[in-house]
């Protein structure tokens, strides 16, 4: 366990943060707990150390790149799987307030152990789907900042996320370098949806590109996106 602390602390170095060792030893409690349920459950293809710490922990944490994340701001991360980028940007930054949503319960009960585990505060989980949840005045146009960090076309995303942002918000989603041509599709879906690109903040992590696309909140979204379920993913905007 101390070598794989002291790699981790290696690493989050070279990528520029510097953490405590109760948050160092967070974010190895939530590895061990990931590859223990990763055996019962599909929660991730990646399973080593090292690429974990990489991949998951600091692609997560990057978010401070293109956000000030040293304050109480409200987050939600849509689609969080399991639990990312939420809980990593949770232990790095405990400042914030966070909801992760997910459309598989099986997932939440995880994340919710996980939360109990660490002694995580203002981070609540909800099972839910987007295009149902978006419905509800609790959670439309609430949030600060929207972040997603799964894997669909940025006009669907844009789609689910957007009408969870609050006008002066964000919605920023985490995608791989290779990302141009996705954002210029997506320019009609922003503008409907009631959003406009500030920006694309491409850099590499271990030789990979990295983008985080950037979409003010400008106009609220009409009501009736998100479309009914299963229809933003199958029928993108255009």
């Amino acid at each position: 366990m101390e070598e794989k602390i002291a790699y981790m602390s290696k690493k989050f170095e070279e990528a520029g943060f510097a953490f405590s060792d109760n948050q160092k030893r967070q974010f190895y409690i939530f590895y061990e707990m990931l590859i223990e349920k990763n055996k019962v459950m599909n929660l991730t293809g990646i399973t080593e150390f090292e690429e974990v710490v990489e991949k998951h922990f600091i692609d997560s944490i990057c978010l401070n790149q293109v956000v000030n994340l040293d304050k109480k701001i409200k987050i939600l991360d849509l689609g969080t799987g399991a639990g990312f980028p939420g809980i990593p940007l949770k232990i790095a930054f405990p400042e914030i307030k966070i909801v992760l949503m997910d459309s598989l319960n099986k997932r939440i009960l995880f994340l919710n152990e996980v939360i109990e585990e660490l002694g995580l505060k203002d981070i609540v989980t909800v099972h839910a789907r987007a295009e149902e949840l978006a419905r509800k005045t609790e959670y439309r146009e609430q949030f600060d900042i929207c972040v997603s960090r799964a894997v669909a076309n940025l006009s669907t995303l844009e789609e689910y996320c957007l009408p969870f942002v609050n006008i002066g918000g964000q919605f920023i989603s985490y995608k791989s370098g290779e990302v141009d041509n996705e954002v210029e599709e997506s320019k009609k879906a922003c503008y409907l949806l009631g959003g406009e690109l500030k920006g694309v903040h491409k850099f590499t992590l271990e030789d990979s590109g990295r983008s985080f696309v950037m979409v003010n909140k400008v106009r609220k979204t009409p009501k009736t996106y998100p479309r009914k379920a299963g229809t933003p993913s199958k029928s993108p905007l255009k």
